[in-house]
């Protein structure tokens, strides 16, 4: 089955709202074993929406649209489909007094122009919304499926998945599921170069690279009956990449690495603090934005000035007169420090120059990334720069990504020492 995405809303145009939908649609379709080979956006207007609708009908079997199902006259996305289709729209008496119990239900007043969205295209299924007005539907006609859905995400997507998906399965006979192979510290054509013959190999499941700020996902994706015949096609292609890229992996389906981090401390029974610098507490900040993460992340220490730096992290006044504040030895020093006086289990510490000027002599991507616990001490130099221009929000997100995997790092040492003394 050939699906389609169509997103209405001349808001989605301008850049006012990101659109999210088409991101969580395609996701699910692709589960569903539905391909997406277009995604639209269209204004509210109704030639153009006209148009957009009965091209994505000509093209695909399945058409998904969002928005345009509000009460206002520029809601229009309905009027336009039910046209397009041949069908008039009739009223709706389910959804009009589910509307009646929502708007009693949240204290607000229901107006005549409300009534509308009651009606629906002749025929259809009606879906209901239970976090808004207005219901989504499906209608049916000479072999194709049009779906229309409320625009805000906290409607569209719980109807979706309770009402649209069970609607949609069994029409395909397959379902599609993916795994991630996350790597870090390798870029996106060496990945590619060392799977190569495994991706050009690979049928089903298929293989493929993305490439994200900092880091590489490999994607494999498989197609079976169910969603368990799936899993069991993919668990050894996944054994396989993370055999070819081992000392890259970082993690199999997490979200992030700070998530993968968190996960890691809490499995281990042991805390992190930080020390940074040019990352200004992103690094505090990512840590932290993890559910659960007070439990193994103590704190952090944002060092901008030398003086700061010396008075709460015990950076040695000959060591930035030596070495000045980039330098390797301050960043070992900061590491130290801010483990000691928070009694963390695993220190990190970031210093360099983000830009757009340089600093101490130093060039604009001069980084140091340093860890330290009591089983490992590492210093990281890094240059992060590719000479572009104004790189200093891409310099300092690459160095929270470095100083997070070197909490894990230090987190597998220590795995990896315990379990040579227990082999010992």
């Amino acid at each position: 089955m050939i699906g389609e995405i169509l997103c209405v809303g001349t808001e989605l145009l301008l850049g006012d709202i990101v659109n999210t939908n088409a991101a969580f649609l395609s996701r699910q379709l692709a589960q569903l074993g539905i391909g997406v080979y277009h995604q639209t956006v269209v204004g509210d207007n109704p030639a153009r929406l006209k148009q957009a609708v009965e091209e994505a009908l000509d093209c695909s079997d399945l058409v998904i649209m969002t928005g345009g199902l509000g009460p206002t006259y520029d809601d229009i996305t309905k009027e336009v489909t039910a046209a397009a289709l041949g069908l008039p729209l009739v009223w709706n008496e389910t959804a009009y007094e589910r509307m009646q119990s929502y708007f009693a239900r949240t204290g607000r007043v229901l107006t005549e122009n409300n009534k509308k969205q009651a009606m629906a295209p002749e025929g259809s299924v009606v879906f209901q919304n239970d976090n808004g007005t207005a219901p989504g539907f499906a209608v049916e006609r000479d072999g194709k499926t049009a779906i229309l859905l409320p625009g805000p995400p906290s409607e569209m997507e719980p109807m979706f998945l309770r009402q649209v998906r069970p609607f949609l399965e069994g029409k395909t006979g397959l379902t599609f599921q993916s795994r991630t192979v996350h790597l870090f510290g390798i870029g996106e054509s060496a990945a590619e170069s060392i799977l190569r013959d495994v991706m050009e190999a690979a049928q089903n499941p298929t293989v493929a690279p993305y490439a994200k700020t900092g880091e590489v996902q490999i994607r494999v994706t498989a197609a079976a009956e169910n969603a368990e015949e799936a899993q069991k096609l993919l668990a050894p292609t996944v054994e396989k990449v993370c055999a070819m890229m081992d000392g890259y992996v970082y993690g199999v389906d997490v979200d992030s690495l700070q998530k993968a981090a968190i996960s890691a401390l809490k499995q281990a029974g042991l805390t992190a603090a930080t020390a940074e610098s040019l990352t200004g507490g992103g690094v505090s900040r990512r840590l932290t934005e993890v559910p659960g993460a007070s439990a193994v992340f103590l704190g952090g220490v944002c060092s901008y000035t030398d003086e700061v730096k010396r008075r709460l992290l015990g950076v040695k006044e000959e060591t930035l007169k030596a070495f000045g504040a980039v330098s390797a030895e301050t960043a070992l020093e900061m590491a130290r420090g801010i483990r000691e006086r928070t009694g963390a289990d695993i220190g990190v510490s970031t210093t360099g120059v983000a830009g757009p000027d340089p600093s101490e002599g130093k060039p604009v991507g001069t980084v140091f990334v340093a860890v330290s616990c009591g089983w490992f001490e590492q210093v990281l130099p890094l240059q992060l720069a590719r000479g572009t221009g104004n790189e200093r929000e891409r310099v300092r997100i690459l160095s929270e990504n470095h100083a997070i995997h070197s909490i894990l790092q230090a987190v597998w040492k220590k795995e990896e020492g315990e379990k040579h003394a227990k082999d010992i």
